[in-house]
């Protein structure tokens, strides 16, 4: 294979889908990386140039959801005769290794694709008041739905003793590793190069201001991405990264720096969910009805563990209202399992109401 494409993650995964399009098509088609969207046109690397690239109207006409779109990391086909404005033309998306979906932020409840073929995703953090358990949950249930391999990076360690948050975070994340990180003083950056060794691709996770882009700079050797310091009311941290944006390191691997965000929603996320709470989907198992709702049903695992101590009541929570919110979307994305919710809520109003008429009567 091309070394330069190596460079860039391009495996014998998707050497051999390429092959296969390429068969099929003229000479003219060559793979590429999308590094980078910018209103509906892409930056992409073909392991000599960057270039920029729309989409074909074929592609874009098939399409069936946001989720058949480039997204960053996708290795896509261009065709290089250009368009009326110069620009290399996508003709397809090989097939993805991995893909981080979440719900769109806002009004659109979509899919969104933050980052495809990723294979371990940083999740950030900083030892401040940035610190929430509960949105390390949420993030981890997506990574874990995503196929790549999940790090917890705790920030800013030489602000604060990072113990406790390890402490807590280890509690959570049964199985992930988790470091402590500066880039102040260095520490935990050999780490970040070590997981990116043989051309890895990782993803940096979290909220504004958790020193994604500070990292990033490390990694590279220079200043090349805007930061800006937290504010000193709240520990949040100011918007300076505006896209998400693949890098290639100069010591191998590369990098997908992501802007902080503000909401984390799930899409169909049940296996992660599972995953990111094995410990729960473990105790479950062992409950005396398998559609326990683990409140208070006799014979009930979860809730006997609770009483032991054995686990949180938060965890718990935590657990049923990610559980709810995936639900909901399903619901909403898959008429079928809308219609049978109907069902179960008809079948059960009818059982209701006549086990009221017989008290009354």
């Amino acid at each position: 294979m091309n070394p330069d494409l190596v460079r860039l993650g391009f495996t014998p995964h998707f050497a051999g889908h390429f092959a296969a399009h390429a068969a099929e098509h003229s000479a003219s088609r060559l793979p590429a990386r999308v590094v980078t969207e910018h209103r509906g046109a892409y930056r992409v690397h073909d392991g000599t140039n960057e270039r920029w690239a729309v989409i074909a109207g074929r592609l874009r006409h098939e399409a069936e959801s946001p989720l058949d779109m480039p997204a960053v990391g996708d290795w896509v086909v261009l065709d290089e005769t250009p368009d009326t404005e110069g620009r290399a033309v996508i003709q397809a998306i090989l097939q993805r290794r991995t893909a981080f979906v979440r719900r769109a932020a806002g009004l659109d409840k979509k899919p969104q694709v933050v980052a495809a073929n990723v294979d371990r995703v940083f999740l950030v953090s900083s030892l401040n008041r940035d610190f929430s358990p509960r949105r390390l949950e949420r993030y981890l249930a997506l990574a874990r739905e995503s196929g790549a391999e999940p790090v917890i990076l705790l920030s800013k360690a030489d602000l604060a003793d990072p113990g406790p948050a390890i402490e807590a975070a280890s509690a959570i994340a049964r199985g992930v590793p988790i470091h402590a990180s500066s880039s102040q003083t260095g520490e935990g950056i050999e780490i970040v190069r070590d997981y990116l060794r043989d051309n890895r691709t990782g993803i940096l996770l979290g909220s504004s201001g958790v020193g994604k882009s500070t990292l990033i700079n490390h990694l590279l050797g220079e200043t090349r991405f805007a930061t800006s310091p937290i504010r000193d009311d709240d520990d949040t941290g100011r918007h300076t990264t505006v896209r998400r944006e693949l890098v290639v390191l100069p010591t191998g691997g590369i990098v997908i720096d992501t802007p902080g965000m503000r909401e984390i929603g799930l899409w169909e996320a049940s296996a992660g969910l599972d995953e990111a709470f094995d410990d729960v989907a473990v105790l479950a198992a062992s409950c005396r009805f398998s559609d326990c709702r683990h409140e208070k049903e006799p014979g009930c695992a979860v809730q006997k563990a609770i009483t032991e101590g054995a686990l949180s009541a938060e965890r718990l929570a935590s657990y049923k209202n990610l559980q709810k919110e995936g639900d909901r979307i399903e619901m909403a994305s898959n008429p079928r399992a809308r219609s049978e919710e109907m069902r179960k809520n008809r079948v059960q109003a009818r059982a209701l109401r006549s086990h009221l008429q017989k008290k009354r009567g």
